[in-house]
């Protein structure tokens, strides 16, 4: 059933309130969990780290063994930590942190530590914020609707598959991969042989849902030289089941549709700019006036939008 959008600005302004429609528009396709990957305005010097804690009580000492890892490859805090003050046990954790040496190598490091403290998304740029709860909830809880930035992607889940929480919701990072992050609508049947092949080539996975696969996937075969555009239309061969995604990084966006093109995907583009979800009345939540809709219902489809580098760099 879930619900995902995708939203891209031709300057930075209010991604996080777009996004927001576009969810709010679609809660009834899912509120089990709501989440956003959000890109704002780079960082100059070293990641943005969000993760998300199991135990706020612990949540101090934590940071401090998280960041014994960081100095253990080169790195440290940039800024104190920061974390929602809502009086749920879980807490969303935001960090700026220096460039690990290794960054790879300080993730399968920091994952050893998942059960204090889980890694969600690790970037320039992207901030992965994903809570229980529908649109709404997740917003205020998070503030999400006063983000700047210059595109994002969104997800409202209903949960067939994998647990109901907060870290198995969507977006999900392509770890180890930068600034890279995927919302989905489908399952893939295939999932298991897929996981162990890229599991073998040393990838970790923290959920059983089928969606952090795929992010995995596509940056695997981009960082072997491929393009986005031709990883995701080789997904349309290779990975089997019934599925429409939307991946995202700081150069672009793109989107695919399995070969029987089952679950629906409609945008607007206009002067740069694009909203795209699900259903057709989320997108009239940004496009209030009459526009030309376009309707991507055939099968086999893919397509990458390009950020202009002139926002990439604002």
């Amino acid at each position: 059933m879930c619900g995902i959008a995708g939203r891209i600005l031709n300057t930075p302004g209010q991604i996080g309130a777009d996004l927001l429609a576009l969810m709010d528009a679609q809660m009834h396709r899912g509120s089990d969990s709501t989440g956003f990957a959000l890109y704002g305005i780079p960082v100059e010097r070293g990641y943005l780290v969000r993760a998300m804690s199991p135990k706020r009580s612990s949540l101090s000492a934590d940071l401090e063994e998280f960041r014994a890892t960081l100095k253990a490859h080169g790195s440290d805090f940039l800024e104190d930590p920061t974390w929602d003050n809502a009086e749920t046990q879980h807490a969303s954790v935001r960090m700026v942190i220096d460039e690990p040496k290794n960054l790879a190598a300080w993730v399968r490091d920091a994952d050893t530590f998942s059960d204090h403290l889980e890694v969600q998304s690790v970037g320039k740029s992207l901030e992965i914020i994903k809570d229980l709860g529908s649109a709404s909830d997740v917003a205020e809880k998070h503030g999400v609707q006063d983000f700047v930035g210059t595109h994002g992607l969104g997800h409202a889940r209903l949960a067939t598959e994998s647990s109901v929480s907060p870290t198995a919701s969507h977006p999900f990072w392509a770890r180890p991969f930068p600034d890279v992050a995927i919302v989905h609508n489908g399952q893939i049947t295939n999932y298991f042989l897929s996981r162990n092949r890229l599991e073998r080539k040393g990838y970790r996975f923290m959920t059983e849902n089928d969606s952090e696969l795929l992010a995995v996937w596509i940056s695997d075969r981009m960082s072997q030289g491929m393009t986005q555009a031709a990883a995701l239309r080789q997904t349309i061969t290779e990975i089997d089941g019934v599925f429409t995604f939307l991946i995202s990084d700081l150069q672009s966006m793109g989107f695919v549709k399995d070969r029987w093109a089952m679950k629906p995907l409609v945008a607007v583009e206009e002067n740069g700019n694009l909203a795209v979800a699900t259903e057709e009345q989320a997108v009239r939540t940004i496009y209030t006036d009459e526009m030309e809709i376009a309707n991507y219902d055939g099968p086999s489809l893919s397509r990458t939008w390009e950020i202009g580098a002139q926002r990439r760099a604002a």
